[in-house]
Formats: structure tokens, sequence, C-alpha cells
């Protein structure tokens, strides 16, 4: 099971930091990632971790200003989001995906993706 938290409203150049408590499993055996969809729009991959090495995939239009990172010990995976922008207004999902991946196969095709916790509302305000 996946649970992510930490959306919120925020103005643009913001900051927030999103988190994605796992159970049942352990990430370190998984390939993870955030994925964001916006009203009207396809869900996207926003930024990945590979399970098959230590490879971290961002989508052009966050590199830079995301930051992806894990901590094994408490089962949680982050994304932190500065700068934000309107257009980084979403619903945002972590998922996983069990066995050797490579971030960007995980997250250019996010029906790979196996498990799927609830998305949590990010709203950038201008």
């Amino acid at each position: 099971q996946l649970q992510a938290s930490g959306g919120g409203l925020v103005q643009t150049g913001g900051s927030l930091r999103l988190s994605c408590a796992a159970s049942g499993f352990t990430f370190d055996d998984y390939a993870i990632g955030w994925f964001r969809q916006a009203p009207g729009k396809e869900r996207e991959g926003v930024s990945c971790i590979g399970s098959s090495d230590p490879t971290t995939y961002y989508a052009d239009s966050v590199k830079g200003r995301f930051t992806i990172s894990s901590d094994i010990a408490k089962n949680t995976v982050y994304l932190q989001m500065n700068s934000l922008k309107p257009e980084d207004t979403a619903v945002y999902y972590c998922a996983a995906l069990g066995g050797l991946h490579y971030s960007d196969y995980v997250c250019e095709d996010y029906n790979v993706m196996a498990y799927w916790g609830k998305g949590t509302l990010v709203t950038v305000s201008s």
C-alpha cells in the first residue's frame, strides 16, 4: 500500500514536499515514481527512481526544480518541489513496480506501474 501526502495550496515560486510511505513491501526492491494528472490531461511521469541501478528521471518540465529522494529506513519516497508554477497544479500520485527497471522505463509509461497510492492535490496559484 502506498500513501501520498504533502499536497496543498501554494503561491507561484513556493515550495512543497510530497511524501509517499509504503507498507507491505520495501522500496529497495521496487522502482518508484511520482506521477501527476492535471484536469483534462493525461497522467504523466514527473520523477522516478530506478531499481536496476540508482538512476533518476525527471520530466523536462520539472528539471532543476524538483528533486526525488528516498529514505529506505523509513520506507518513504519524497518529492521536493521548488519554484512551483501554476502549470504544476495537478493531483500527484506515487507508484511502484517490482523487479529491475530503469527510471526512464517506469516514468515514460505510467501504465507499467503496478501499485498506486491515492493522489494528493497540489494547487499553485498565480
